[in-house]
């Protein structure tokens, strides 16, 4: 990984504003070339809305809409209980740190029966409400709706792109070349903090489909991963199986969760769970997507029985 503190020639994109000059990937190597698309994508769209997470890819986008478009760049972080609460707190210290024109926005995925049921389509019903949020506010501006989705995350079962493009956003991270190693690449030649953050899906992807989504639930999880945090672990998940915690941690982790089991034990138990289980196979980034290929899962024309509720 490119140290984020050493010298560069600048491309087309600058550095944040009000920091001092950061290190900018040369526009002849492959990630500056990357760099230069991704900052003229936003000289060419005009005004832009950014659904802003405060996850590594959104991260990128946000900085370089502000870098190009200054407050033209309205970034929009969603509210809602399945969003962790330091993930929140995050976004409102990134916004200030870079001056992004930035504003959170409630939605309500919480009331759609069709997002609660949590059937392989769950992740659509959750961006669709974040649409609901976004195009209102782009259709004041003037503005094109993006989100930081990357070329690796085609590959992966994100129902959630498909309700983003059916309502006009783009990808410019995709438009622009970016895998995931790209976006950390890039990050950290530019001295972005986010370069090496670790993967942070909604909490919701916490549940095995079928588990019915409760604001209950996702805060319990929201307390377990920031206990376990709070113990010194980075990279990881827990996995809500009723009155059992399944925790996936990095293989290099494993060895020091079995060394501090009785602490990792009282953290998790502390927060609601009767059994706290270590998965052998480590962190899994959408690992639960692996139903989806056995069956086994809720179809989404369960969705029906509730469509009204």
């Amino acid at each position: 990984m490119p140290d984020p503190e050493r010298s560069g020639t600048a491309s087309t994109a600058s550095v944040p504003r009000g920091e001092e000059r950061l290190s900018v990937p040369d526009a002849s190597t492959p990630a500056g070339r990357k760099l230069a698309r991704l900052c003229r994508f936003f000289e060419e769209s005009g005004p832009v809305v950014v659904a802003f997470s405060g996850g590594v890819d959104s991260s990128l986008v946000a900085w370089a809409a502000n870098d190009v478009l200054g407050d033209d760049a309205l970034c929009i972080t969603a509210v809602s209980p399945s969003l962790a609460t330091e993930e929140a707190a995050d976004c409102a210290a990134l916004a200030a740190e870079w001056g992004l024109a930035w504003r959170t926005v409630e939605t309500d995925e919480m009331t759609r029966a069709a997002y609660r049921i949590n059937d392989a389509d769950r992740c659509f019903h959750c961006k669709s409400a974040l649409m609901d949020q976004l195009e209102p506010l782009a259709a004041a501006r003037g503005a094109l709706m993006v989100l930081g989705v990357n070329l690796d995350d085609l590959g992966d079962h994100r129902p959630g792109q498909r309700a983003a493009r059916d309502r006009g956003a783009r990808f410019p991270l995709v438009e622009s070349g970016f895998t995931k190693d790209d976006v950390r690449r890039v990050s950290a030649e530019l001295g972005l903090r986010t370069w090496d953050k670790p993967a942070a899906a909604c909490l919701a992807s916490r549940l095995p489909y079928g588990t019915k989504v409760t604001v209950p639930l996702l805060a319990r999880l929201d307390r377990a991963e920031s206990a376990l945090r709070r113990l010194g672990f980075g990279q990881l998940r827990v996995r809500d199986y009723g009155d059992t915690a399944r925790i996936e941690l990095p293989l290099d982790d494993l060895a020091e969760a079995v060394r501090r089991r009785e602490a990792i034990v009282e953290a998790i138990g502390g927060v609601g769970y009767r059994y706290v289980t270590l998965d052998l196979e480590g962190f899994r980034s959408g690992n639960l997507n692996g139903a989806l290929a056995d069956g086994n899962c809720v179809a989404p024309a369960a969705v029906s029985t509730e469509a009204n509720q």
